[in-house]
């Protein structure tokens, strides 16, 4: 979470405010809190990985979310906008009449920057661990060539990442491949 919050607020408030909001905001726990703006950097790589994450789902019955489509987290409460969500199957939203809030990825992307990787890591990891659906969690970073993802087995957390070496890493639940080459394309280091 971002920016000081404004003062305590219903969900339903929340939502009908963020209906005529040029700004998007998280919300947890009665207050709401503003998204701080995206690098250069930060928006290729989103880019990047929403044009692979397609091109590799184009022929499954996959679809990728970028950081426009809300998110709520039903146990704790907290919506939010990560940068980018795949759901496979069936979608699932807290509005049937008007797809606005999704409930259900099963691959959720954050690309970590200095100011919300801790967050990201920590208690935005809390929240997203409550999400039944939840198999994968990555993270990726902005200043430095590297990929980490934890993967649900068995209701543990599995964590991998890349390197130097070994330059990609698999989306197992989803059956496809992160690769250095492709996410940090057109990225001047």
């Amino acid at each position: 979470m971002q920016k000081k919050a404004i003062e305590w607020i219903s969900e339903q408030e929340y939502l009908e405010y963020e209906k005529d909001s040029d700004i998007k905001y998280e919300y947890f726990e009665g207050e709401m809190f503003a998204m701080a703006g995206a690098s250069e950097k930060h928006n290729l790589i989103v880019s990047n990985l929403v044009g692979e994450l397609r091109n590799q789902l184009k022929k499954k019955p996959c679809r990728v979310y970028p950081s426009d489509m809300r998110l709520k987290i039903e146990h704790t409460g907290l919506f939010t906008y990560p940068d980018v969500m795949i759901v496979c199957g069936e979608r699932k939203f807290t509005n049937d009449d008007k797809p606005e809030t999704l409930l259900n990825p099963d691959v959720i992307i954050e690309v970590l920057s200095d100011s919300t990787e801790n967050y990201d890591r920590s208690k935005k990891f809390e929240h997203y661990r409550k999400l039944e659906s939840l198999k994968e969690y990555v993270l990726v970073s902005q200043n430095v060539k590297k990929i980490e993802k934890y993967f649900k087995a068995d209701g543990k957390w599995i964590f991998s990442d890349t390197d130097e070496n070994n330059t990609s890493i698999l989306l197992e639940s989803v059956d496809c491949e992160l690769n250095h080459l492709e996410i940090y394309d057109k990225i001047d280091e």
